[in-house]
């Protein structure tokens, strides 16, 4: 019996061995997603399709979306207020997600990595969602020139999501 077990255990442990590894470079090649630790949720459950409907000054907040409206997208779950934005998203992800995936567009542009953001704030440029994790950085990239910021905030991703 104990030859049995001895003879099977092997070729199991391989196959773990070999699924390990399978996984892990998954989950390595996946973009990053600004989300929760727990329960992975994307730019802490704000729907993102809401935000081009929004009014920009004065700032208004971001809407909360509803578990019932949930899309699994890049290894997150995205929360949305209405089967409408579901739909919406679904149709076109890289129309309504944000740049940079929801983390912050000023702190790439500075260098200083992925940091998460809550969604609360934002800001539309060239019809794209920017979310920063907070207010000072929006006004940074609002008083400034924001499209050489950009520059260097995607040369930024580009490093941090290969």
């Amino acid at each position: 019996m104990i030859s049995n077990v001895a003879r099977y255990s092997r070729p199991v442990a391989q196959l773990l061995l070999v699924f390990s590894v399978l996984m892990s470079t998954l989950v390595a090649a996946a973009e990053p997603v600004s989300k929760s630790r727990f329960g992975g949720v994307a730019i802490d459950g704000h729907d993102t399709v809401a935000y081009q409907q929004l009014q920009r000054e004065p700032q208004a907040a971001a809407v909360e979306g509803a578990k019932r409206y949930t899309v699994e997208y890049k290894g997150a779950k995205w929360r949305f207020e209405s089967q409408e934005s579901s739909e919406l998203f679904k149709a076109d992800p890289g129309k309504y997600s944000p740049a940079y995936n929801g983390f912050c567009a000023n702190a790439l542009s500075l260098g200083e990595g992925l940091v998460k953001t809550d969604g609360t704030h934002w800001e539309i440029f060239e019809d794209k969602l920017y979310l920063f994790y907070a207010g000072q950085g929006r006004d940074r990239w609002n008083d400034g020139n924001w499209a050489t910021y950009k520059v260097d905030a995607d040369a930024a991703w580009q490093k941090l999501s290969d």
